[in-house]
Formats: C-alpha cells, structure tokens, sequence
C-alpha cells in the first residue's frame, strides 16, 4: 500500500497507524518508510479496533499539519489511483 501511494500521489506524507498488530505491519511500516520518505508511523501497544485506531490518526494528523487528511485502509478496500482525483477535487496539488 505504502508504494502504491507514493505512486498515485508522489508527494505525499502519509501516517500509518498500527494498532498493535501482531503481523508485523509497523516494523514493515518503519522499513518502508526509509526508503520512500514522508511516511510517519504511530504504532499503539494494543489492539482497540478499528475505530480506536481511525480516532488516534484523526487526533494525530491534524496536529502534525497533515493537509488534507484522508483515510484509507490498507487492504486495498480503498483505490489508491482514486487519491490524485479525490485531492484535486479538493483543491489541493497531486504532484
């Protein structure tokens, strides 16, 4: 997912929130980060949901100036390609 937003939309910082995920996903998360840069990683000791999650991203971003701020769920259930539209839509620049 990580590469796949770096591809649609190059300039992007992106925050991942792991919510205590026993797969891995934060450490992936901070490798990954390395290499493609703008990508900040909120990893949470324990698992309180989905929601708990989306609430600690939506507390974070805006603080760390994150402008706009969207969602999108890693699984793939949310098209990336979609983000270049959604942001212009919004005004805002995609490269």
């Amino acid at each position: 997912m990580l590469r796949a937003l770096r591809n649609a939309v190059p300039s992007a910082d992106v925050l991942v929130v792991d919510d205590g995920s026993p797969d891995g996903t934060a450490k992936k998360a901070i490798e990954l980060a390395e290499e493609l840069g703008s990508v900040a990683v909120l990893q949470r000791s324990e698992k309180s949901g989905l929601g708990g999650a989306y609430r600690a991203g939506f507390r974070l971003g805006p603080r760390a100036r994150l402008r706009p701020f969207v969602e999108i769920d890693c699984d793939f259930s949310h098209d990336p390609a979609a983000l270049p539209t959604c942001l212009t839509r919004l005004g805002t620049t995609t490269s």
